[in-house]
């Protein structure tokens, strides 16, 4: 397996077609095969050797696609960085697995002199749009380059180096090789109804593992790419409705920003075929919202991480339908894809009885080589030959898998386990409530107690009375939340995850009662 075989396909299959479209600029497949053949060609002419590391610090456009497939045609490896992090989380990232080459666009040109502070092994910057003193012109160092053969790595061969992590230690890299990718890919692609349509939108950041997700699955289906540099709900809708969108992946709180923007309203949605959302937990009326307003779209969950690269679940469109949902379907994070296994196991790592809460482990191809350089948390990780995902859940009868809680974010109060998941649903159905997140806050007499974050609808006003009376109608009472923070907005991280970390430490300055 390899991945370059995606750009190979498509250039035969449909050369004079549109592959990219970005901004007012369009690309065929012919030019994109050419861009990246000669991509490959002036990376090797820069001293690249097959497993060499390339790091790419940019928003989402054209480039990043050439960067992708251009450096795996070259023989390389990518490293795309997040661009949230700091200057010194970013130099880390580099030096950790010895990248020497990176690619700047001309918004992050000004944090290279802290890069290399951080990243002292950094060889060559490349940037895009912009003059930095001893850096080369993308484009004139593309057009001097002539296009290379494709180096034909595959199956195990390292493909990416995807950093995750950053908000308390050090971030951890996570191999991935060619086979992982394709694996999860394929897999996804052979679940019920999940091929990609017509065309794609790509708004997500692509140095995150879900929307590189959706391109390696879009790339496989033949779709024009549409680019947007970075999400913004307003952004989006316009090139939505220009370019005609067929298909999207968001999270959840990008859907709420989409619905709830003034102008959707007046546009038609009708042409949105297929909609895949993941990375966090959907509630029911945020759900039953998208799907009215989206009336011709199938709707699709995946669940994984990266080190599943990404995907080892899926909630298909039959799932959403409102007799699937009224079994309980839409709470479930789905059923293992084709290419994956999935059991819950206890702590001694033996499987559970259907219906017994455990931590969710996978196995197949899909799963990461390790993480770069340590070989004690990859074998930690990756015991027994099932990655440990450190995430809590349970199996029905069906192999339905429902998460309920990170096991690092389980609360314990009073020697009860409280799952935030299910805290959360029930007070998301409470009318006046926009977004919320529960976590755990420090409580002298049990330990830890639940404490609710929440965002208000606009307009909308109700007290924690009130709220602890909604949740107590719902769930056992030890589950309700003993203090609540009312707020504007939740702290996202840059693949739109609630940053419960944030929160946490935000909670812990509050005066306790």
């Amino acid at each position: 397996m390899y991945l370059t075989q995606m750009v190979h396909r498509n250039l035969q299959q449909m050369a004079d077609r549109p592959a990219i479209i970005d901004g007012p600029r369009s690309w065929t497949w012919r030019v994109f095969a050419d861009r990246v053949a000669r991509f490959a060609g002036a990376v090797q002419g820069i001293g690249l050797w097959p497993g060499d590391r390339v790091a790419l610090l940019a928003r989402n456009g054209h480039r990043f696609l050439e960067y992708i497939f251009g450096t795996l045609w070259a023989g390389g490896v990518i490293n795309p960085v997040n661009i949230r992090w700091s200057a010194a989380e970013m130099g880390y990232s580099l030096e950790n697995c010895d990248t020497r080459i990176l690619i700047v666009d001309a918004a992050f040109a000004p944090l290279v002199p802290a890069i290399r502070e951080a990243a002292p092994g950094l060889r060559t910057v490349i940037t895009i749009d912009a003059a930095l003193d001893g850096a080369l012109d993308y484009e004139a160092w593309l057009a001097a380059a002539d296009p290379v053969p494709d180096a034909l790595r595959a199956d195990d061969d390292l493909a990416a180096v995807l950093y995750t992590g950053g908000t308390t230690g050090f971030p951890k890299g996570v191999m991935l090789s060619h086979r992982n990718l394709m694996a999860s890919a394929l897999g996804t692609l052979a679940t019920d109804e999940a091929r990609s349509g017509e065309r794609y939108l790509h708004c997500a950041p692509l140095f995150h593992v879900g929307a590189l997700s959706g391109l390696f699955l879009s790339m496989l289906s033949g779709s024009v790419h549409v680019m947007m540099p970075g999400f913004d709900p307003g952004g989006a809708l316009e090139v939505i409705d220009r370019e005609r969108v067929t298909d999207f992946f968001m999270v959840p709180t990008m859907i709420r920003m989409l619905i709830d923007h003034p102008r959707f309203a007046k546009l038609d949605m009708g042409h949105v075929r297929n909609i895949r959302y993941g990375a966090s937990c959907i509630d029911d009326a945020l759900l039953d919202r998208a799907m009215a307003a989206f009336p011709n779209a199938r709707f699709s969950q995946a669940y994984g991480m990266t080190e599943l690269s990404p995907i080892c679940a899926m909630l298909s469109p039959a799932d959403h339908s409102a007799e699937a949902r009224a079994r309980g379907r839409g709470r479930s994070a789905g059923r293992a894809t084709p290419s994956t296994e999935l059991r819950i196991v206890d702590r001694d790592d033996r499987e559970v009885e259907r219906g017994t809460i455990g931590e969710i482990c996978a196995r197949g191809p899909m799963v990461m080589l390790g993480y770069w350089g340590m070989a004690e948390a990859t074998a930690d990780a990756l015991r027994g030959g099932w990655m440990h995902t450190g995430d809590m859940g349970w199996m029905d009868a069906d192999g339905y898998v429902t998460v309920v809680d990170r096991i690092k974010d389980v609360i314990i109060t009073g020697g009860e386990n409280v799952y935030s998941a299910e805290v959360e649903r029930a007070l998301s159905t409470h009318p006046a409530v926009g977004q919320v997140a529960v976590i755990a806050v420090p409580c002298p007499r049990y330990g830890e107690q639940v404490h609710a974050v929440i965002v208000l609808r606009e307009g909308a006003a109700v007290d924690e009375e009130e709220m602890q009376a909604h949740v107590r109608a719902r769930i056992a009472g030890y589950k309700v939340p003993r203090s609540f923070s009312f707020v504007d907005a939740l702290p996202l991280s840059a693949a739109g995850k609630v940053l419960k970390t944030v929160l946490r430490e935000e909670a812990r300055r509050l005066p306790r009662g």
